[in-house]
């Protein structure tokens, strides 16, 4: 029997005037208050009864960055529904195997039209098509809290996606948690333009501000100049990228309006990848204020965060959230004690905030989660003797073996960045008749291009001799997910 409903969004179940009237979401130059969004959730309630959905069943979800979009995700969780959110961009490939791994009842989309096509088996329906007045504006039986509420499909780095399912009691946890962290409340504005198909913009940015009664400005397209305008005004929050954060740099040491847009911020938040040591200075010069970072996955949503009132340390991420617990273990997934910020082992969390496990895959859920409900993340990562997480790089692409050494790829990238001539860098382990494995590294240059010695240098200067690069390889640009993380696996293909 499944735990009583957890309240998600009690300002949109609320029938008080004081929240009704409060601005919930703004996109471009249209704003919802509270009572119109849930207006907007009721109608859509009303849609999934119309196209035969019931409570429980599945529905997928196409994130388009507009409103239409945000409603229809927002829309779907209040209705008592387990919610499939789709990448706009996803191939034909990996859109078959989600649907067929999933098996929605039905689809939403902004652009129903467009989509029908790319799903003829399969009906899509648009989100508010009728527009009309309720006819029965019933009330849904909210999920319980350990009910999928979410299936959030991984990027298929090692095969195809797998899907996670994710609950109420997760999305609660993590969010009242990052309240406390961050200081969180109704009065502040979280600024963001980051996918919605993704748990960073979804649940963090749409859902968090939601469940404080706070509001969400989204921006559909990112620019540093939009950003910035959204920044203007009191207590905006920006939750961002690395690399919206570099871009979000260079475009303010040329424009004193992306610098002020930028300082105006109570509080910069950057995830889904480390913040390179450079970034988090620049920024610091231009606004005032050093970025916190945060760190989580897909499966746990946010295990640490850095408070807003704790040190923000370039390439920290701070200490467990309330509940999580945290260790770091070896290959045996034995627990490592050392807190010497140097012993380097897989980063394994438990508590409320840790999935119930792969969708249709009991085999890949028992590979990471154990029988005592410890997720092993596949991280790597170091805990400073006050406790802070520092992240080195993936177990599978980031821990390179080499000449008898256990080396993070992190650590040698975050030293590559710190020179003025390296834009981007990667670091990867090939193999290595002699040491085991070589460390190489991908760099993208600054013109006048560095020699690959000088880098191979500078990385020795910095760190212990054998973290040296042996060879360094120069490329235009760096592959990418949607998130801005490096898919180093693409950079070893032919």
């Amino acid at each position: 029997m499944s735990a009583a409903p957890i309240p998600l969004f009690p300002r949109l179940e609320s029938s008080s005037e004081a929240h009704g009237s409060r601005p919930a979401l703004r996109v471009d130059d249209e704003t919802l208050d509270y009572a119109a969004l849930a207006s907007c959730c009721a109608l859509f309630r009303q849609a999934l009864a119309e196209t035969g959905v019931g409570e429980r069943d599945r529905v997928a979800v196409w994130a388009y960055p507009e409103l239409e979009s945000i409603l229809g995700l927002v829309g779907s969780v209040v209705a008592g529904v387990t919610t499939i959110p789709l990448n706009p961009e996803v191939g034909e490939k990996e859109l078959a195997h989600i649907l067929d791994d999933a098996k929605p009842r039905a689809i939403f989309s902004a652009r129903p039209e467009r989509d029908r096509a790319r799903t003829p088996e399969l009906p899509v329906h648009g989100f508010l098509s009728s527009r009309r007045s309720l006819v029965s504006p019933r009330r849904s039986a909210p999920l319980g809290a350990d009910e999928p509420l979410l299936v959030v499909y991984t990027s298929g780095t090692t095969g195809a996606p797998k899907g996670a399912v994710l609950t109420a009691r997760n999305v609660a946890a993590t969010l009242d948690g990052l309240a406390d962290a961050w200081a969180l409340g109704a009065g502040d504005t979280l600024v963001h333009a980051l996918p919605l198909f993704h748990v960073h913009g979804l649940v963090f940015g749409l859902f968090g501000a939601l469940r404080l009664g706070a509001c969400l400005h989204f921006v559909p397209k990112f620019s540093p100049e939009a950003i910035a305008l959204a920044l203007h005004g009191e207590r905006r929050v920006l939750y961002a990228v690395p690399t919206m954060y570099h871009r979000l740099a260079e475009a303010a040491e040329q424009s004193m309006g992306v610098r002020e847009g930028l300082a105006a911020a109570r509080l910069l938040v950057s995830g889904s990848a480390a913040l390179p040591a450079r970034e988090h200075a620049r920024i610091e010069t231009l606004t005032g204020q050093r970025v916190c970072e945060r760190y989580g996955l897909s499966e746990t949503f946010i295990n640490t965060a850095v408070r807003h009132d704790g040190e923000r340390r370039a390439g920290y991420v701070g200490r467990p959230l309330p509940d999580v617990e945290l260790k770091l273990v070896d290959d045996a997934r034995q627990e490592l004690t050392a807190r010497d910020d140097s012993t380097i082992g897989e980063i394994a969390v438990r508590g409320p905030n840790v999935f119930l496990g792969y969708l249709n895959r009991p085999e890949a859920t028992l590979e990471v989660l154990d029988a005592d409900g410890w997720f092993y993340t596949g991280d790597l990562g170091t805990l400073s003797p006050d406790g802070y997480l520092r992240i080195v790089g993936r177990k599978a692409t980031d821990l390179i073996k080499s000449a008898g050494f256990k080396v993070g790829a992190g650590e040698i990238e975050s030293a590559l960045l710190e020179h003025a001539a390296v834009r981007e860098a990667a670091v990867v382990g090939l193999p290595d008749l002699d040491l085991g494995e070589r460390i190489v590294a991908f760099v993208v240059a600054r013109e006048p291009a560095p020699e690959a010695s000088e880098l191979i240098a500078h990385v020795g200067q910095l760190l212990a001799k054998h973290k040296r690069p042996r060879e360094v390889r120069f490329v235009e640009a760096l592959p990418r997910n949607a998130m801005g993380k490096v898919q180093k696996k693409r950079l070893l293909s032919p």
